[in-house]
């Protein structure tokens, strides 16, 4: 058989973007369809080159986001994910009808284990279910991707035929995936590798891959894969995913870019925009981005140690192979004051990437305001807490706000707090709990305050900037008709902080719940 490599000429690498799929099914994890698009036209501005929009055939808020996603974002292919079922690839063809560069997604198990316990059918149905699946999604789009679902733990030769097959029917691209996230670097690259040699028309197709983080490994796996000749990597900005989540694009990219005389490959992604995106998407999904992680963590470019710093300010490079600046790193931020008018914060706003209406800038000064004349300088940091606060309450259609909360506690008192409540009709109203602590107390009385009842699974409690008069974020997760949702909230006063998070994660509940149900859980690819 005759071998099929690329071209050295052919090494570009797409990126391809799941975390408004693979990302959301984050355990905890829920986004609205405002949510997604701010997401999403981040994404845009990052240069990723396909963005997963979600899986159209889910829910109602999951087509939606699709539909408009499809017609509103602007540059990068637009995907929706479907299982070979053909319901599922006909609402994903609805949903991208009008999009400038639609893509359809469809995916079907290929592991014998998989095979045998979960699709339970025998090995020539799942041959022409993946061919049909193809067919049918080629009728809506040109680009067609197809994956086999737990392809690292696939029969060599079963998944060779697969490929062949479903490329004869159209796809113009064909996803490895790592789904449970067993292989390593160099089994996994030999498996790459063996796709070029014995998949007879490879060459009609790009070579994707989508591996998990289980072990570890799904950066490293995805570049074994790009030195083998895939040239489109799947992953998710700070590694979200289900489980342990997938591989981190912020990872993969700068490796890449950083490497490129040992990868012979780049992207087109602007770097610059990467540490925007990290921040952005923490926010919104309300998982802190940890301290150390690689590119994007807030001392991935500090050196505390006296020799890395004395080599650091000799030379730079004596131990920094990135610059900061290059990943849109905020290094030592600007601050601002009391004193700051609105044309200094609207600047600031914009250099972080921030585009606010007149109407949204006054809000937020507001906020500036209120919080400089509690701290004596407001960072960037500061800034990007409270624009995640003001977008927090602005995503929401309908949503509840602290209005005020005032709390009695000490270790001769039993905790009591009176918390007010803006009502999304706009009435005020007040309520006085008493619990087992200060936070318990606030929780109480929003529970009083709001429609449903809610469960708090889960407190967090992380410090934004350094000194005594730290703005504080809260992370909170509350359990509502059997889903996850999440909730932050800031200030420098730790309780009101948790009283804003606790009604996020209620608000966003709220919100996700009038898109008619909780986005369906679906097997990863």
């Amino acid at each position: 058989m005759t071998t099929k490599t690329r071209s050295d000429s052919d090494d570009r690498v797409i990126i391809f973007d799941t975390t408004l799929r693979d990302g959301e099914q984050s355990a905890g994890a829920g986004l609205t369809v405002e949510e997604k698009l701010r997401i999403a036209r981040q994404l845009a501005r990052l240069g990723v080159d396909v963005i997963e929009a979600g899986f159209a055939a889910s829910s109602a808020g999951d087509f939606e986001a699709v539909q408009r996603a499809a017609r509103e974002i602007e540059g990068p292919v637009i995907a929706s994910l479907s299982r070979a079922v053909a319901g599922d690839i006909d609402a994903a063809g609805r949903a991208l009808e009008g999009a400038a560069r639609p893509r359809i997604h469809t995916f079907l198990s290929s592991s014998e284990i998989h095979i045998l316990h979960q699709m339970r059918r025998d090995r020539e149905t799942i041959m022409g279910m993946a061919v049909d699946a193809v067919k049918r999604a080629k009728g809506y789009v040109e680009d067609v991707e197809f994956s086999p679902m737990d392809a690292s733990r696939t029969e060599p030769e079963y998944l060779y035929s697969m490929l062949t097959q479903v490329i004869d029917a159209g796809a113009t691209t064909v996803n490895i995936p790592d789904t449970v996230g067993y292989s390593n670097p160099r089994e996994f690259g030999s498996l790459i590798r063996g796709i070029f040699e014995n998949v007879s028309n490879i060459d009609r197709a790009v070579v994707s891959v989508h591996c998990h983080n289980d072990l570890g490994m799904a950066v490293s796996n995805s570049l074994a894969a790009v030195e083998n000749g895939a040239r489109q990597v799947e992953g998710c900005i700070n590694g979200l995913g289900e489980r342990a989540g997938n591989a981190a694009l912020e990872e993969v990219i700068m490796a890449i870019e950083t490497r490129r005389d040992h990868y012979r490959a780049f992207t087109g992604v602007d770097t610059r925009e990467i540490g925007p995106a990290s921040r952005l998407i923490s926010a919104i999904f309300g998982f802190p981005v940890q301290y150390n992680k690689a590119v994007v963590g807030q001392n991935a470019f500090r050196h505390s140690s006296g020799i890395h710093q004395d080599g650091y300010l000799k030379e730079r490079t004596t131990f920094e192979i990135m610059e900061p600046e290059s990943v849109g790193w905020r290094g030592e931020a600007l601050v601002l004051g009391k004193l700051s008018g609105r044309a200094g914060l609207r600047s600031r706003l914009r250099d972080l990437g921030y585009s606010v209406s007149e109407e949204g800038v006054d809000d937020v000064f507001a906020s500036f305001k209120s919080l400089a004349d509690r701290k004596r300088e407001v960072t960037d940091a500061d800034l990007e807490s409270l624009m995640a606060e003001h977008f927090r309450f602005a995503d929401t259609e309908r949503a509840y706000k602290v209005d005020k909360v005032h709390v009695v506690c000490g270790d001769d008192v039993t905790p009591e707090a009176t918390v007010s409540l803006e009502h999304p009709d706009g009435e005020k109203k007040t309520h006085t709990a008493r619990g087992t602590g200060p936070v318990d107390a606030v929780c109480k009385a929003i529970d009083a305050l709001i429609e449903g009842e809610v469960k708090l699974t889960e407190f967090a409690v992380n410090s934004v900037t350094e000194g005594i008069d730290a703005l504080g974020e809260v992370t909170i997760r509350i359990e509502k008709d059997g889903w996850t949702y999440s909730g932050r909230g800031s200030s420098t006063d730790i309780v009101v902080a948790s009283a804003k998070a606790y009604v996020n994660a209620i608000n966003r509940a709220l919100a996700i719940g009038m898109q008619t149900s909780p986005p369906q859980s679906v097997a990863v690819v």
